[in-house]
């Protein structure tokens, strides 16, 4: 079990082109998940999405949240992280542009909407599992 991202085993996960699942809180309570690229920004996991989506609507009420990464190869390696999440529109741009190299070998993100605005969330993690077999 990895208490840090600094675990080499999280490291390795990150570091390759995985993708998370991210879980919040829907207003009745119940949950939402989606699969997200994902990324390490100043030491904390930073996933990217449009303003005014469902699960960034939702931090923005709730910034609790849970991520899932696993190994695409092995999906029984996976780090789980549970925390809080704070938004920024700041660097956004950027940041979902290094998510689309890391990806998808694109120089910038291919997908932006006309008039869309990117929020980058970091995460503060309270508790980091690493769980690897086979």
């Amino acid at each position: 079990m990895a208490t840090t991202l600094d675990d080499p085993g999280v490291q390795a996960l990150l570091a390759k082109k995985n993708h998370a699942v991210v879980s919040t809180h829907n207003e009745d309570g119940s949950i939402h998940s989606t699969v997200v690229w994902v990324d390490v920004e100043d030491g904390r996991l930073a996933v990217n999405s449009a303003v005014g989506r469902k699960w960034p609507t939702n931090l923005d009420r709730d910034p609790t949240i849970a991520l899932v990464v696993y190994d695409e190869d092995n999906p029984y390696d996976y780090v789980e992280v549970r925390g809080t999440a704070r938004g920024t529109t700041e660097g956004a741009d950027g940041h979902i542009d290094r998510l689309a190299q890391k990806y998808m070998g694109a120089d910038s993100y291919p997908f932006r909407q006309a008039g869309e605005q990117r929020i980058t969330y970091l995460v503060e993690p309270a508790l980091i599992r690493h769980a690897k077999q086979g």
